[in-house]
This record gives C-alpha cells, sequence and structure tokens, in this order.
C-alpha cells in the first residue's frame, strides 16, 4: 500500500498575512521540519475592493462563517477603499528572504491579488504581462534570484494567462484545482507548464460546511494515498486558526504523513494531460479553474 503525501501550499494575499501571519507559520512548520511551497503577492494590497464581489451567490455566507473581519482585520478590509493600499513585500523584504534560508519553495502569487482574482477575464495577453513582471523584478531584486514558479489568486485563469506563463518558461504553476499534476489544455490549446493542482478543500471553505471544531478530523479523512495538495493562506492558518493548523500538522506527524514541496511533487509526478474548465466548488463563491 502506498504511502499518504502531503504538499502544503501557502498563498499570501494581505499585509497583515504577509507580515503577522507568515512569521508564525514559518515557525510552526520549523516545529515539525515541514517543508512548504509559499506564494507571495508581492505589490499593492486592495484588499478593500474585494466588496465587490458582495453580489456572487454564497459571499455573504462564506463572510459570516468565516469571521472574515477577525481573520483579516478591519483595517485590511479598508485597504483600497477608505484606506490607501499599503505596498506588501517591500514592508519586509526580509520576510521573504526568511522563507528561502529556510529552505521553503517559493514563487509568486500576484502583483495585485484583488485586481488579477477580479479582472483576469477582461486583462489582455500584454497586461497579464505587465502583472507578472512587476512581480517578477521585485522578487528578483529582493531574494537575488528569479521566481520558477507562480500560483494564481483565487485559482483564476485563462487561455492568455497560461500562453503568458509558458512564455515566462515557469517550472510549474499551481493556479488550478484538481486531482493530479497535469499539463493542460483549453478550447483545444495544449501548455506546456506543468500544473500541479489543489486537491483538498481551504478551510475557509471547509468552514462553510464544517464546524471549526472537526476540521482537523475532517480533513486527516480526506487524505488518501498519493499525493494531497492542501491550500492554506496565511490570513487564516497563520491568524485565528494557527492553533487548529498546528494540530493538524502534529496529527500528520503522528500519522507518518509524508510532507514534500510542490517542486518534489513535480520531480516525482507521471504528468497527464488534462482539460481546465471554469466550475464551482462546495464552500467557494464564484467561479474558478478545475481540472476535468
Amino acid at each position: 500500500m502506498g504511502r499518504i503525501k502531503l504538499a502544503i501550499k501557502i498563498d499570501i494575499d494581505t499585509l497583515r498575512g504577509y507580515t503577522e501571519g507568515l512569521p508564525k507559520l514559518l515557525d510552526a512548520l520549523n516545529e515539525h521540519k515541514v517543508k512548504a511551497s509559499i506564494f507571495f503577492s508581492m505589490g499593492p494590497d486592495n484588499s478593500g475592493k474585494a466588496i465587490r464581489r458582495i453580489f456572487r451567490k454564497g459571499f455573504i455566507t462564506k463572510m459570516f462563517k468565516t469571521k472574515a473581519t477577525t481573520a483579516y482585520g478591519l483595517k485590511t478590509m479598508l485597504y483600497g477603499t477608505l484606506l490607501p493600499a499599503p505596498m506588501i513585500a517591500e514592508s519586509n523584504p526580509d520576510l521573504i528572504r526568511r522563507a528561502l534560508y529556510e529552505g521553503h519553495d517559493c514563487g509568486i502569487h500576484s502583483w495585485d491579488h484583488v485586481y488579477w482574482q477580479d479582472n483576469l477575464p477582461k486583462l489582455t495577453r500584454e497586461n497579464i504581462l505587465a502583472e507578472f513582471n512587476k512581480a517578477l523584478e521585485l522578487y528578483e531584486k529582493i531574494s537575488g534570484e528569479r521566481a520558477r514558479s507562480c500560483a494564481a489568486p483565487g485559482w483564476q485563469v485563462t487561455k492568455d494567462s497560461l500562453y503568458v506563463q509558458d512564455e515566462l518558461d515557469f517550472d510549474y504553476c499551481s493556479d488550478v484545482r484538481g486531482y493530479s499534476p497535469f499539463i493542460s489544455e483549453i478550447d483545444g490549446v495544449s501548455f506546456r507548464t506543468p500544473q500541479i493542482p489543489s486537491t483538498l478543500p481551504t478551510m475557509d471553505e471547509a468552514l462553510v460546511y464544517v464546524p471549526s471544531d472537526m476540521l482537523n478530523d475532517y480533513y486527516m479523512k480526506l487524505l488518501h494515498e498519493g499525493l494531497n495538495v492542501h491550500t492554506i493562506h496565511t490570513e487564516m492558518e497563520g491568524g485565528m486558526m494557527y492553533d487548529t493548523f498546528r494540530e493538524f500538522l502534529r496529527k500528520c506527524s503522528d500519522n507518518d504523513i509524508e510532507f514534500l514541496t510542490l517542486r518534489d511533487a513535480l520531480r516525482n509526478s507521471e504528468l497527464v494531460h488534462s482539460r481546465i474548465t471554469m466550475g464551482t466548488l462546495k464552500g467557494r463563491a464564484g467561479t474558478l479553474a478545475v481540472q476535468q
């Protein structure tokens, strides 16, 4: 019987998640000798502009059940509207350097998380390339090396965003929800950059239908033989759900689950060919990219 393997993917969406949540998560990972794949939003925190999603089905329910105001903080929810949008990575460049020094697999999440998540279908290939280049240039300035991977905000992709990823020659991307690493296709067009999808529901999704004190038991039951990819957020697991996440790491360690990074998973995977379509998932408002 094969072993359960788990890759922890960390998305950083906000200034608070970067400056407050990330250091705590790095401490927890070090405590359990776990290496993760971490994706940084590099530019402005425009979280307040996400209020435009209020009209999406399920958005208000999710905000209430996940206690979003507590998780993100009132100030974060005003950035880019009533408060100026602060720069995320430049607020403390040493946090990116720390993650790299401690051996984590690091890449970029976005330049402007809200802009990408809410506007991608309207963006031209040139607009998308400009967003990538701003994030890549700052990442290289801070780290001294070029980012070799990316993860799309909100699992939002288009044919043009995948064309640009190929052009930028990423080693892999993690833009999609699915079940197995794959080579992607949209509308009959194949792309060469491997996709490593998130396979488990995120905590903010699960909290819509699972009581918080049962989350870890829920996740332990979901883990299966082979590769599992769990996306966490510095604002949630590095914030009000930090103790729950530390307990999850302990349970995984006690059950001899093998931790690996997405880069490790890529090296050890046979890539299938799959189509990407836009679909819906339980607990998440709006549509997102899913592996077929």
